[in-house]
């Protein structure tokens, strides 16, 4: 991409050779979700569904991570043409995201509002700065959060959470949200946090992440006893993988934290 689009997907690799993409929100000045930069999403998490790496990060450069979204995207609509754009939006963002068979981290170092945090909790693990904050303001325009906010935040964080972080339209600070458990870890230095723990799944078992992935899915869409229905299958599949078995030949030959993986 040039210097002028509004995201900007690098791909690079670990030392131990695993593949990592970088996706960056590069909209200045405060990174709003405008139509272009939705444009621009969509195509980029379409390569990675088409390409998947060993882990993807989440960012954002800039004094916020975003502002949310710019207004003019809603101007005029119809009721048919706003549940298209949600439609689509679900399913060229939100499920595709979500569907990617590699672990996701979301890294927050400012204030992150509206469709950025709706995609953060469509993301495996979220990480903050101390400054950070969140909210879901959209009944300053008379909506709700429609991307998937509501639902994800409840189910990290509970109903009556999610109920008062939307109703309320608060900002909310990243220690807050850690101890409801909608942020996963507050670091300082969260960028170079976070390219640790991406680093560290990306090396990692991949296929193993994407049934843990799986199996999570499915305690999502049909609870516990779904969950347990899928695993059998999901994770006996892993036994026909190159990484499961030369890491229980590095377990039995050299003990545990040995082993190397390639991802297959």
């Amino acid at each position: 991409m040039s210097g002028t689009e509004p995201t900007r997907l690098e791909r690079h690799s670990t030392d131990g050779g695993a593949e990592i993409a970088t996706l960056t929100l590069a909209n200045p000045p405060l990174n709003l979700f405008d139509q272009p930069l939705f444009d621009a999403l969509v195509a980029n998490i379409a390569e990675l569904t088409a390409r998947p790496p060993r882990a993807v990060l989440l960012r954002a450069e800039g004094k916020v991570v975003s502002g949310g979204v710019d207004v003019h995207v809603f101007d005029g609509l119809t009721a048919e043409q706003g549940a298209q754009l949600w439609r689509s939006l679900f399913e060229t963002i939100i499920a595709p995201l979500e569907a990617l068979p590699c672990p996701v981290v979301f890294a927050a170092h400012g204030l992150t509002l509206t469709a950025a945090f709706e995609i953060a909790l469509a993301c495996d693990i979220i990480l903050a700065a101390p400054k950070a904050r969140f909210g879901l303001v959209e009944t300053v325009v008379g909506l709700t959060p429609s991307m998937g906010g509501p639902q994800r935040l409840a189910e990290r964080a509970g109903s009556g959470r999610a109920r008062e972080f939307v109703m309320t339209a608060d900002l909310y600070d990243a220690a807050t949200l850690a101890e409801w458990g909608v942020v996963n870890a507050v670091h300082d230095d969260v960028e170079a946090a976070a390219q640790a723990l991406v680093t560290r799944l990306a090396d990692g078992p991949t296929r193993a992440h994407a049934a843990t992935k799986e199996i999570i899915g499915a305690w999502r869409s049909g609870g516990v006893a779904h969950a347990d229905a899928v695993t059998p299958e999901v994770s006996g599949a892993l036994f026909a993988t190159a990484d499961l078995r030369g890491a229980v030949r590095s377990f039995l030959a050299q003990g545990p934290g040995k082993a190397t993986y390639t991802g297959a």
